[in-house]
């Protein structure tokens, strides 16, 4: 393999748009100091009070192991509150502060605006044609990756 051979991977081409899709979050979110991260950990905060770190680990799939950082940062920032849980006080339940709820709203008004951004090379049709792709690949990939972990787990 040419090293320009590279730039046409599937790999390849979407880290760059991952990159592209976190600059524009980041520009659009820089008023808050908000990585997108931060930010879908707010959101499944909101859809679900009470949630503990490993639960959204999961809902948001990000590493287990990095997600507390993630909550300390919002946690300094003030957007959100841990209280021991009360069937096993070890296990701490997040909740967002007003000041999270309000991030949140702010940061969801913007949302178009990323979204433009980072599409704007594509017209409606293929839009709508981009999204549906990526869906199916995440989802058929994440359908993989469960059963190959149920496989592995069997052993």
């Amino acid at each position: 393999m040419k090293t320009s051979d590279i730039y046409k991977e599937p790999g390849h081409l979407i880290r760059r748009a991952h990159q592209m899709a976190t600059a524009a979050f980041t520009e659009e979110a820089k008023d808050f100091d908000l990585t997108p991260v931060q930010f879908a950990a707010l959101i499944a905060i909101r859809e679900q009070p009470g949630i503990d770190a490993t639960r959204i680990s999961d809902l948001i799939y990000f590493d287990r192991s990095t997600i507390g950082n993630v909550l300390d940062r919002l946690e300094k920032k003030g957007l959100v509150v841990r209280k021991p849980g009360v069937n096993d006080r070890r296990t701490k339940c997040l909740s967002l502060t007003p000041a999270g709820k309000t991030v949140i709203q702010k940061v969801v008004m913007r949302a178009p605006i990323i979204g433009e951004r980072i599409l704007a090379p594509l017209n409606q049709r293929e839009r709508q044609q981009f999204a549906k792709l990526l869906f199916r690949l995440l989802r058929d990939n994440g359908l993989r990756s469960q059963k190959i972990k149920k496989r592995l787990e069997s052993r």
